[in-house]
């Protein structure tokens, strides 16, 4: 009966008196006073155990109230603050505070996600505050994940070759090795539990043989002769078995890389046109400097600096090559920035020499060295490869003679570098050999006429030839 009286308190539709009245029947000989006051406190206690009704509660008369109210407030402050307490902290409580997260770090605007490539630790190594744990590989980069304070790696809880975001939990730290040793003998329980058999495992053996008497009969049947294999005719190809092939999934890398480059195929209006150079001048320049050059710059002199301001020239002689299409608009840049092709045992990365039209040879060679070294070591940054309004590609570091190259989305042209063969020229009327190199501009014919693209291509071939043009700006 008071399981009803409470229902009907909840449900609002009870007052104090008849309440007193119905505890007085279950009760004789209670005072209505007193009867009225314990009423109101089991109506106290029923609307503290569902505090959504609080204010239902709150329009009760009560004895000894001159309005008949009893204030919401008063009633919650009766709830014991340190529940409340206890409640609320728990779901934040992080234990003792001995672990911590290692999670996936920003990794750039353009970049949400990322594919987890490997672990350079394992569970139980020590390891240091910003020490690489594991690497993450992007469309364009890798970038590590570091510990963030000294400790002992507990746990992985991400799995190689799944997609992470950033701020995705990669593994917990332990700043002591308390919690690794503890985890220890768990797991020894744990293995001990799965050495032992289970009797349903048994049970399932002990059926096995009857199983195979009742199909011994089956068995006995004869068997229907299997068609003979199908003859080859001398037509059809003989293939290797499946054995003999490998499926590796792509890396985002390259994934990347060949949905750019079709896309380029796929856009512009591509067309390649081709010139030589006669490389004498330049390596004679280079020889007869470089020892001094080293001294002064602390930097070698190779032929990319001399590429380098011989395509700045061009580019100022012919600034639609800078330019590159945009909806219905043309877009003409004011700027020279030089994307140097990089080529990485993990891909293809182009990363960008800022404002190179402002470049001496010394820092053109020191910032190419610099960018080329972080992208064989996998450091370089999404910043240093962004932008661009040319590419140079040197193929012919790997001994290529003569290509084509792909035009590097947005941009509209691409120079093509390949190797240096000595091949006989006629010079004066006479036939001598000389250092001969190929060189190769492919252009967005929608935007780059012929005329500008063989002018173009034209200035490059003259100041290697004659380094002094650049002296003389002629």
């Amino acid at each position: 009966m008071l399981g009803a009286l409470r229902r009907k308190v909840a449900s609002g539709r009870s007052s104090a008196s008849i309440l007193g009245k119905s505890l007085q029947a279950i009760r004789p000989g209670v005072s209505a006073s007193r009867i009225s006051s314990n009423a109101g406190k089991e109506m106290l206690s029923v609307q503290l155990r569902g505090i959504a009704h609080v204010r239902s509660f709150s329009h009760l008369g009560l004895p000894g109230c001159s309005a008949g109210l009893i204030k919401t407030r008063d009633a919650i402050c009766i709830i014991q603050p340190e529940a409340i307490m206890q409640t609320s902290c728990r779901a934040f409580s992080s234990g003792d505070g001995d672990l911590v997260d290692a999670v996936v770090p920003f990794m750039g605007e353009s970049i949400s996600d990322g594919t987890l490539a490997t672990f350079l630790k394992k569970p139980g190594d020590r390891v240091k505050a910003d020490e690489p744990i594991a690497q993450i590989e992007t469309d364009k980069v890798t970038i590590d994940v570091v510990s963030p304070q000294d400790g002992v790696i507990q746990e992985y809880v991400a799995k190689e070759g799944e997609t992470v975001e950033p701020g995705t939990r990669i593994a917990v730290i332990s700043k002591s090795a308390e919690g690794v040793a503890a985890a220890a003998p768990t797991e020894m329980k744990s293995e001990k539990a799965a050495s032992e058999p289970s009797p349903p495992a048994e049970a399932v053996k002990e059926d096995k043989p009857k199983a195979k008497v009742e199909a011994s009969p089956a068995a006995a049947k004869p068997k229907a002769p299997s068609p003979p294999p199908p003859k080859r005719t001398a037509s059809e190809p003989v293939l290797p078995p499946k054995e003999r092939e490998r499926r590796v999934p792509m890396t985002r890398l390259r994934k990347r890389v060949a949905t750019r480059l079709k896309d380029s195929q796929n856009t512009f209006a591509l067309l390649t046109t081709f010139n030589e150079v006669d490389m004498t001048n330049l390596m004679k320049l280079r020889s007869d400097y470089k020892d001094a050059f080293v001294e002064k710059h602390g930097v070698k002199l190779g032929f990319m600096s001399g590429f380098v301001k011989a395509t700045v020239s061009a580019l100022q002689h012919q600034p639609i090559v800078n330019a590159v299409i945009d909806g219905d608009d043309i877009i003409y840049r004011d700027y020279i920035d030089i994307s140097i092709a990089v080529g990485t045992s993990k891909g293809l990365v182009v990363p960008v020499v800022r404002d190179a039209d402002k470049m001496n040879f010394a820092e053109i060679e020191k910032t190419i060295n610099n960018l080329a070294k972080k992208a064989n070591d996998g450091t370089i940054s999404i910043d240093e490869m962004a932008g661009g309004s040319f590419t140079i590609s040197n193929g012919g570091v790997y001994g290529s003679l003569l290509s084509t190259p792909i035009i590097n989305p947005p941009q509209s042209a691409i120079l093509g570098m390949h190797s240096i063969v000595s091949r006989p020229m006629v010079v004066g009327g006479t036939v001598v050999p000389r250092p001969m190199m190929y060189i190769a501009l492919t252009y967005d014919h929608r935007l780059i006429d012929g005329r500008e693209a063989v002018f173009f291509l034209r200035r490059i071939k003259d100041v290697v030839e004659d380094p002094r043009r650049l002296l003389l700006d002629v």
